[in-house]
């Protein structure tokens, strides 16, 4: 294959790039340190809305939709007439789709210059710089975990949460999920290195972090010790100046009272829980080899309960799944009634190709599937607001948060984060408030998924974290492809699994 790299170009000259993030909140994470490898190695970032126009387009992909190829190759097509117009640019294919499909994407895709896989990020730059010198594609796929990742340089997206990998790969052998096949077994980082870098987060103005894994507490079974996360979680409540801990996502059936304690005791570990159930029914939980059953998962959401009276839980429902009764669907629904989520994250089943569900007998057909995903919204839709008006009247502590309110400029509000991880729009107050500063506000109004707090601002804390925001945000304005290089510096994660792009494997 030709390449279409200009050779004459001077190798120091500075190149844009632009990464392209599909799927989960562990592909969101891989992106920035996707960015933060491209930084360390000369490149700046395109502006914002560059769409292609850059020198480098960064594809991290998801494998978990049927349609997943269908959306890259869509992509990948749209910028081949431009990289021909463009001496000079290089595509680069990663994530799990990658990791998957391997050869057929240069095969598909010829004008693809990097194909790299789940395990090998960190050889992005030199795969980059190999396909440039070699004018041929470069397809290089690990078959295990080469280094952790979070050893590898990151470009965090804001200045004052972080995300922070605890663990990679999943020892689950959910029948709809093929992650376990393309990020491995699971494997646990050391305690110490997890703290060491969550201090040093702190020590740069974050104030809020999300300790993040396929499957957060199950940590410690690849080091042996069933009570790590708790004891993570007890240690994070030690360091001063974080504020805030979250954590995603668990698994039903590693759920256990320890956990559970740490939370409810641990002053800084936010009073959320995302918990993933799938179905409510025990034949289909049977069938996608979730190794729990209703019972038990209703036992653990009243446990919580029961510790943190005003804990919010959210979840994942997967409607559709192969064989699923209207008697299965209408167990989901008595789950869905019961534990009284304060967000449900719905998908209606979709094929993941190279899984066991998707050679299974009874596919629902698909216009079963949307009649009881539409009542499964209604309800969810119905719970969330008569969750939320229990809010009105009531005095929070909010994170100022940064694009989360798509309309407050026409509005003249600005949004934050409650502990329970509820958004909230608030009165833009006279005094200068930035993200990662903290208000006072009294809820006056509820919706199915916000707050509003339209009374007067009761008090502002101004932060180290808004500090953090407005330096970085000052250096950016001076530099507008600003680099942070080295080890993981300072970001924001997204606050909850996005419904329409999150994998809902967990």
């Amino acid at each position: 294959m030709t390449s279409s790299i200009d050779r004459s170009q001077p190798v120091d000259v500075k190149r844009t790039y632009e990464v392209r993030t599909y799927g989960c909140q562990m592909n969101v994470h891989d992106s920035e340190r996707l960015a933060g490898l491209l930084e360390e190695a000369g490149y700046e970032r395109a502006p914002e809305g560059a769409d292609g126009d850059a020198d480098v387009v960064v594809f991290n992909t998801c494998a978990v939709r049927e349609n997943a190829d269908n959306r890259l190759y869509g992509n990948l097509g749209r910028l081949a007439p431009r990289k021909a117009s463009r001496p000079g640019m290089q595509i680069a294919v990663g994530g799990c789709l990658a990791q998957k499909d391997r050869d057929t994407i240069v095969k598909k895709a010829p004008w693809v210059d990097v194909v790299f896989g789940t395990h090998n990020i960190g050889k992005l730059p030199v795969l980059l710089e190999r396909a440039r010198v070699q004018e041929e594609a470069q397809v290089e796929i690990a078959e295990s975990l080469e280094a952790f990742p979070s050893t590898l340089p990151t470009r965090r997206e804001s200045a004052y949460a972080a995300w922070v990998s605890i663990s990679v790969g999943c020892n689950n052998t959910c029948t709809f999920c093929i992650v376990p096949a393309l990020r491995g077994k699971e494997k646990d980082r050391r305690p110490g290195d997890i703290l060491a870098e969550v201090e040093a987060l702190v020590a740069e103005g974050v104030s809020e972090i999300t300790l993040l894994g396929q499957n957060v507490n199950a940590y410690g079974s690849d080091i042996g010790d069933r009570e790590a996360f708790s004891k993570l979680l007890r240690a994070c409540g030690n360091i001063e100046g974080l504020e805030r801990v979250r954590f995603t996502s668990p698994h039903p059936r590693d759920f256990t009272d320890d956990v559970i304690a740490a939370m409810a005791e641990t002053p800084n570990v936010m009073p959320q829980l995302h918990m993933p159930l799938q179905s409510g029914s025990d034949t289909v939980l049977k069938s996608m080899r979730r190794s729990y059953r209703q019972e038990r998962y209703l036992g653990i959401i009243e446990k919580v309960r029961a510790a943190i009276p005003h804990a919010a839980i959210t979840t994942d429902i997967i409607v559709g799944f192969p064989g699923e009764t209207e008697a299965d669907f209408e167990q989901t629904l008595h789950v869905v009634r019961e534990a009284r989520f304060a967000q449900a994250f719905t998908f209606q089943y979709s094929k993941r190709p190279g899984t066991p569900a998707a050679t299974m007998e009874n596919q629902i057909p698909k216009e079963v599937v949307q009649a009881r995903y539409e009542r499964l919204v209604a309800l969810q839709e119905e719970i969330s607001w008569e969750e939320n008006k229990k809010q009105v009247g009531r005095t929070l502590e909010l994170m100022v948060a940064e694009g989360e309110g798509r309309k407050d400029g026409a509005t003249h509000r600005l949004s934050g984060r409650a502990p329970d991880n509820r958004l909230v729009h608030f009165t833009k107050p006279e005094q200068e408030v930035r993200p990662g500063d903290v208000v006072t506000v009294e809820v006056t109004y509820a919706a199915p998924h916000h707050l509003l707090a339209e009374g007067p601002v009761l008090d502002v804390r101004r932060t180290r974290a808004g500090d953090a925001w407005e330096k970085r945000t000052a250096a950016e304005s001076a530099k507008p492809a600003g680099v942070l290089l080295g080890l993981p510096k300072i970001g924001v994660p997204e606050p909850l699994p996005a419904a329409a792009t999150g994998c809902g494997c967990d």
